[in-house]
């Protein structure tokens, strides 16, 4: 089984897959304490209590992309990222994230990659921060280096995402949009690391390592939170 690339079910079909997980309550031994390629996950920002969001609504500014946003709402599907290997490194479903890995983040309903460049935010002109591709494929750009202490990213500790070209933290600093998606929050870029640029894990399907003997095939197992 390939599992170079994490998940690589077409969008619809992965909707079907993280839904089914949801109700048939898919897990297998204990709780992991860690994060895991291939897992579907809410990131939510510490300080400002909102979970990394998008959709497809574009800016009417800088790039024009599909702009990322910071809600607060819990049950929202539009906030679930799936992560992945980049272009070139894998990551291999079911092993720890560690700390100083480079993933992308893929947005799950619309396939497309947390991405960030030079463009600014339209609220507060810090670096803009978008979701850019297609069927999970698009550029260097959308690349991101997990900051963290120890050795793999933890599921209880707060982390920060560095974009690997530009060199910013993904962060919010509680810059409110208006209409069409009135109440959200500005996510953007930023230098500096802060209280703002915190993030930590939330609900998801996470993918556990493989149990299998050495030698056998590889099959992932999942467990669920929602």
């Amino acid at each position: 089984m390939d599992t170079s690339n994490c998940l690589n079910f077409p969008g619809f079909l992965f909707r079907i897959f993280v839904l089914l997980s949801s109700i048939c309550g898919l897990s297998v031994g204990s709780e992991l304490s860690f994060v895991t390629c291939g897992s579907v996950i809410k990131l939510l920002n510490v300080k400002h209590n909102v979970r990394l969001h998008s959709h497809d609504v574009r800016y009417g500014s800088g790039s024009g992309q599909q702009s990322v946003t910071g809600v607060s709402a819990v049950e929202d599907s539009n906030s679930y990222w799936s992560i992945r290997g980049t272009s070139g490194a894998s990551c291999t479903r079911g092993t720890p994230v560690k700390c100083g890995q480079t993933i992308r983040l893929t947005h799950v309903n619309t396939g497309r990659n947390l991405h960030s460049h030079y463009f600014a935010s339209p609220l507060s002109s810090n670096q803009e921060v978008s979701a850019f591709g297609e069927e999970g494929e698009g550029d260097h750009l959308d690349e991101w280096t997990v900051q963290c202490s120890g050795s793999v990213w933890k599921r209880e500790e707060s982390v920060r995402f560095r974009h690997k070209s530009t060199d910013g933290l993904l962060s919010v600093t509680g810059e409110q949009y208006g209409r069409p998606i009135h109440g959200q929050m500005e996510v953007h870029a930023m230098s500096n690391p802060s209280q703002h640029s915190l993030w930590k894990v939330m609900e998801g399907v996470f993918m556990k390592p493989s149990e299998s003997p050495a030698g056998g095939r590889d099959f992932a197992h999942t467990h669920t939170e929602f």
